[in-house]
């Protein structure tokens, strides 16, 4: 088969399309035809060198989409089922999804019943799967107001996307570093724009839910700008930070807030099929903004990497 191989940490240029054996299923494990996947920001990290536990060579990619080639379990997964997969170490502690075919654990294989396009459906499994799951920790089809904190990112977009396909009433605002950036968020479809200066959102009012994707470096100051009885995600970690220093509950959170956060560790696969039915119900766009051919990998890479145009990057082979 065709793949993707990474030998030694760098640039884009350390992607190598080349001609590798085809995985041989094992119990437990079952081989997928990939029609598609989209690229992640983790990905170029480890490409990079930034992910200590990643031995090289490796084929890279944390998810994608296809149908069953292989099975081990021919109830659950049958020859010619359509899947999603990701996560769970795959192209990290063992080869992912930058070939034709991959071999992955039964356990993190997902069938799914949908005719939403290939290239449509690639753009869909780790991005709009994490923003749908923290809009309904957020509760949104209870809500009047959300703020999407990193309103540019993929998961950003998926969000609002999302939030007005479940809540057509909701106004949705997006955050940014840059001032700049406002008249990028407004042409996204935001109700409106705040600027997040140094950590710290310039907002007069609060808002009822906040979907943080920054993470533990902005979570108090997240809190801080909820109504009472309001709800923060804190769902990423763009801000590259990981915990929140001398963290005090009591303290820290306002009374009558709540928070919490969302990882995809653990795919509950009703409501993965239910996002694909929101999608296609309401006519969400997730139309990528780039596609790209598996042998245009690096040109793929460096697209992402250089942030030229926001949203979701596609790959099929």
């Amino acid at each position: 088969m065709k793949a993707v191989v990474v030998s030694k940490a760098g640039g884009p240029e350390v992607l190598e399309y080349k001609e590798v054996p085809t995985p041989e299923i094992k119990t437990g494990w079952s081989l997928v035809k990939i029609k598609g996947f989209g690229i992640v920001h983790s990905e170029i990290f480890t490409r990079q060198g930034k992910s200590p536990s990643v031995k090289f060579p490796r084929i890279l990619g944390i998810e994608c989409v296809g149908i069953i080639e292989k099975t081990t379990d021919a109830q659950r997964l049958p020859v010619g089922q359509k899947v999603i997969a990701m996560n769970g170490e795959m192209g990290r502690d063992f080869d992912g999804s930058y070939a034709e075919y991959a071999l992955l654990p039964n356990e993190i294989i997902h069938p799914v019943t949908t005719d939403i396009p290939w290239e449509d459906l690639a753009a869909i499994p780790e991005t709009f799967h994490t923003a749908y799951r923290a809009l309904l920790q957020l509760q949104i089809d209870k809500a009047d107001s959300l703020l999407i904190r990193g309103g540019t990112s993929g998961v950003g977009i998926a969000g609002l996307k999302l939030a007005k396909a479940i809540n057509p009433n909701i106004k949705v605002w997006g955050t940014s570093r840059k001032a700049t950036a406002k008249e990028e968020i407004l042409q996204l479809d935001y109700d409106g724009f705040v600027l997040d200066d140094h950590q710290k959102l310039q907002m007069d009012q609060p808002v009822e839910r906040i979907f943080d994707l920054v993470g533990a470096a902005t979570a108090i100051d997240s809190m801080n700008n909820l109504k009472p009885f309001g709800i923060a995600s804190i769902t990423g970690d763009m801000g590259g930070v990981w915990d929140i220093d001398h963290f005090d509950p009591v303290t820290a959170i306002p009374n009558d807030r709540y928070m919490t956060s969302f990882a995809s560790y653990v795919i509950d696969e009703g409501q993965l099929n239910d996002l694909l039915k929101l999608i296609s119900d309401k006519d969400v766009d997730v139309h990528p903004v780039k596609v790209f051919s598996l042998k245009q990998l690096p040109e793929a890479h460096e697209f992402l990497e250089n942030q030229i145009k926001p949203g979701k990057v596609v790959v099929l082979p």
